[in-house]
C-alpha cells in the first residue's frame, strides 16, 4: 500500500522536474541571428528580445515562440511591403527603363529634324529667292511654329495648318509674279477662295499635305505611346491584405528564430498572384498596347518615315512656287475672269505676266546637294529597330510577374526544394494548389484576401490609359488624328405640328362653308371648298418651309460662290476692277436655315399665317351668331 501510495507522487515530481527543465530550453532560445539580420535593415535592437518569448502578442506571424515583439512585427510588416514594391521595380526595370530612354531620344530626334528641316528651307530659300524670301520669311516661320505646337500635343489641327499656309503663300507668289497690279486684301481673298479649283500649286500641296500629316501623327503618337507606358510602370501599389501575405511568407521565419530559411516557391507564387490579380488584368491591354507600338514603329520605319517628311517640306514647296511660276499665265488670267481686272501699279504699264516676271530670279527646285539634312549622329531606322526589339520580351509582362519574382533565389526557395521551406507556419511543404492569374482567380487563395466585389480603382484607370493610348495608335497607324476625326452631324429632328394648326383647320372650313361667308365674299361653294384646301395644305408645312421662290435673288446679282467653272463651253465672266481704294459693298447674307421671306409681301407666312387662321375662326363664331340670331327671337 505504501508502495502503490508513493507511487503517484514520485511520478508526479519526475513529470514536474522534466517540465521545468524543458520548458526554458525551449522558450530561452536565443535571438542572435535575428537581431542580426533586424539591424542589418537598419533597426534598432533595442525592442528585439535576446532569447524566444511566447507569441500571444502577435497578429500576422503563428502564435508561437518568437524573437518579435509587437513593434518588432509591425515594422517588418513595412518592410515587407517595400521589398515588394522595390522587387516589382527590379523586375520592371527593363521596361521603365526602355520607355524612358526611347521617349527621351525619339523625342530628341523629331524636335531636332524639325529644327533641320526650317533650317534648311531658310538657307537655300535665301540662297535662291534671295530678298523675295526673307521679306516673306514669316509666312514659312508661322508653318513651323504650328508643326511644333502641333508634335507637343497642342490643340492644332495639321489639315488647318496646312490649308493656311497655302493660302497665305498663294496670295504672295500671285502677287510677286503679277508685280505691275496692285492687289487689295479683297482681291487676295477672291484669290484665295477659289484656289483650290484653280489649283495654282499642282497636286503638291495635297501630296506634302499627306506626307507630313500621316508622318507627325504617327511620331506624335509614338511619342505619347511611350510616355503612357513609362508611366504605368510607375503606379503600382500594395493593399493591406497583400502587406498581410508578404509579412507571413518573408519575415515570420525570421521571428521564429530561422532567418535563412526562404518561402516554398508555390506558397509564394500564392501570395503574389493574390497581390497582383488587379495586376495581371492590365494584361490583355497591355498586349494590345505594345502590339500597337510596334505596329506605329513599323509605319515610322517605312510609308510614314519621319525624315522623309521632314526632308519634303522645303523641296515641295519650292517644286510648288515654281509649278506656280511655269503657270502663272493661265492661272492670272482665270483669277482676272473670276476677280476682275486688278489696278496697275502706278508708274507701270500693262504687260503680261510672262513678261513682268523676265527681271526676277527664277524660281527653282533644289539641287539633290542642297537637300534638307537629317538629324546628326542618328538614324530613324536604327532607332525603330532598337526599339522594336525591346518591344518583344514586353508581351504577357504582367501576367508572368508572379513568375518572375518568385523565381528569384533572395524571394523563395528554389522549385526543388519543397520539403526544407518555409510553408506559412514552419519547416515543411506546402500543400495548396497554385492559384490562376487575375481577380476572379483569387476566390479559393488561400493566402490572400481579395475583395472581388471592388476591383481595384486605380487598375481600372491603367487600363482606360491604356485603351485611350491603343486607340490613338491605331488610328495613326491609318493617318488619322483622333483629336480631330470628323463627326457626322445628326440629322435633323421630324417636323411636328402644334395642335393648333390642327384644331383651327375645322373651324376654318366651317367658316368658309357658312352661308355669312358666300355673301359676304360672294364666294361659290366649289371656290370656297378650293381655298379651304389651299389654306390646309398651307398648314401642313412645317415652320420655315412656307416660301415664295427659292432663288438666290433676282437683279443679276453675283455671289462669291459663283464662280465660273472654266468648264470647256463655259463663257468667260468680266466683272468690273475692284478699286483697292472704294470701299467694298459687304456681301449679302443669305440665310438658308431659318424661315424665307415671301418677297411679294414683304413677311412670313410662318409668322402672319396662323394669327389670320384665328382671326378667321373668330369671323366664323360671328357669322354662326348672324345665322341663327333670327331664330332666337
Amino acid at each position: 500500500l505504501i508502495t502503490f501510495g508513493l507511487y503517484p507522487l514520485v511520478l508526479l515530481c519526475t513529470l514536474a522536474a522534466l517540465s521545468w527543465t524543458w520548458g526554458p530550453v525551449t522558450a530561452g532560445r536565443s535571438c542572435s541571428e535575428t537581431r542580426h539580420v533586424y539591424a542589418e535593415k537598419g533597426y534598432s535592437t533595442n525592442t528585439a528580445p535576446l532569447t524566444q518569448i511566447s507569441g500571444e502578442h502577435l497578429r500576422l506571424c503563428p502564435q508561437d515562440y518568437t524573437c518579435c515583439s509587437s513593434q518588432m512585427e509591425e515594422t517588418l510588416a513595412h518592410q515587407s511591403e517595400t521589398d515588394f514594391l522595390s522587387a516589382i521595380d527590379d523586375t520592371s526595370q527593363f521596361l521603365h527603363t526602355t520607355f524612358t530612354q526611347r521617349h527621351r531620344k525619339f523625342d530628341e530626334f523629331f524636335r531636332e529634324l524639325i529644327d533641320l528641316s526650317e533650317k534648311s528651307m531658310n538657307q537655300m530659300f535665301t540662297k535662291t529667292y534671295g530678298r523675295l524670301f526673307t521679306q516673306n520669311a514669316n509666312v514659312f516661320q508661322e508653318l513651323f511654329v504650328e508643326l511644333r505646337r502641333y508634335y507637343s500635343g497642342g490643340s492644332v489641327s495639321l489639315t488647318e495648318v496646312l490649308s493656311e499656309f497655302w493660302s497665305r503663300l498663294v496670295e504672295r507668289v500671285f502677287s510677286l509674279v503679277n508685280p505691275q497690279y496692285q492687289f487689295s486684301d479683297e482681291y487676295l481673298e477672291c484669290v484665295n477662295k477659289h484656289a483650290e479649283q484653280l489649283q495654282p500649286f499642282g497636286d503638291l500641296p495635297r501630296k506634302l499635305g499627306l506626307q507630313v500629316s500621316r508622318a507627325f501623327i504617327a511620331a506624335r503618337a509614338l511619342v505619347q505611346g511611350l510616355a503612357t507606358g513609362r508611366d504605368i510602370v510607375n503606379k503600382l501599389s500594395a493593399g493591406a491584405g497583400c502587406v498581410r501575405a508578404l509579412m507571413r511568407q518573408w519575415y515570420c521565419p525570421l521571428c521564429r528564430g530561422m532567418p535563412s530559411l526562404r518561402p516554398c516557391h508555390t506558397l509564394c507564387l500564392n501570395v503574389m498572384k493574390g497581390c497582383l490579380a488587379n495586376t495581371a488584368d492590365l494584361d490583355t491591354e497591355w498586349n494590345n498596347f505594345i502590339d500597337a507600338l510596334y505596329q506605329v514603329s513599323e509605319k515610322l520605319e517605312g510609308p510614314f518615315n519621319m525624315e522623309l517628311a521632314a526632308d519634303s517640306i522645303s523641296v515641295k514647296v519650292s517644286e510648288a512656287i515654281m509649278h506656280m511660276q511655269e503657270n502663272s499665265i493661265a492661272t492670272s488670267t482665270k483669277v482676272f475672269q473670276g476677280c476682275g481686272s486688278p489696278r496697275l501699279t502706278p508708274g507701270r504699264s500693262r504687260r503680261s505676266p510672262k513678261e513682268s516676271g523676265g527681271n526676277r530670279r527664277p524660281f527653282r527646285t533644289f539641287s539633290p546637294e542642297e537637300k534638307p539634312t537629317t538629324a546628326t549622329g542618328t538614324n530613324l531606322d536604327r532607332l525603330v529597330s532598337e526599339l522594336k526589339e525591346r518591344l518583344r520580351p514586353m508581351r504577357g509582362f504582367w501576367v508572368s510577374l508572379p513568375h518572375t519574382i518568385c523565381n528569384d533565389k533572395n524571394m523563395a526557395a528554389d522549385v526543388t526544394n519543397e520539403d526544407r521551406c518555409w510553408n506559412g507556419q514552419t519547416r515543411g511543404r506546402y500543400l495548396p494548389d497554385v492559384t490562376g492569374d487575375g481577380l476572379m482567380s483569387q476566390i479559393n487563395n488561400p493566402e490572400v484576401e481579395v475583395d472581388m466585389a471592388r476591383p481595384d480603382v486605380r487598375t481600372r484607370q491603367l487600363i482606360m490609359e491604356l485603351r485611350v493610348a491603343t486607340n490613338r495608335l491605331k488610328h495613326a497607324q491609318a493617318g488619322q488624328d483622333t483629336d480631330f476625326m470628323d463627326s457626322k452631324s445628326p440629322p435633323p429632328p421630324p417636323t411636328q405640328h402644334k395642335y393648333y394648326d390642327w384644331f383651327v383647320i375645322p373651324f376654318l372650313i366651317l367658316f368658309l362653308l357658312s352661308p355669312p361667308t358666300f355673301a359676304l365674299f360672294n364666294c361659290p361653294l366649289s371656290a370656297c371648298l378650293i381655298s379651304c384646301l389651299s389654306l390646309s395644305d398651307i398648314m401642313s408645312l412645317p415652320e420655315g418651309e412656307v416660301e415664295e421662290g427659292s432663288g438666290s435673288g433676282g437683279g443679276g446679282e453675283r455671289y462669291s460662290d459663283d464662280w465660273p467653272g472654266y468648264r470647256p463651253y463655259s463663257p468667260p465672266y468680266s466683272k468690273p476692277p475692284l478699286n483697292p481704294q472704294t470701299p467694298i459693298k459687304p456681301p449679302r447674307v443669305r440665310d438658308r436655315t431659318g424661315s424665307k421671306w415671301n418677297r411679294s409681301k414683304g413677311q412670313s407666312i410662318s409668322a402672319v399665317s396662323r394669327p389670320a387662321f384665328f382671326s378667321l375662326a373668330v369671323l366664323f363664331w360671328l357669322s354662326v351668331m348672324v345665322t341663327v340670331a333670327p331664330f332666337w327671337r
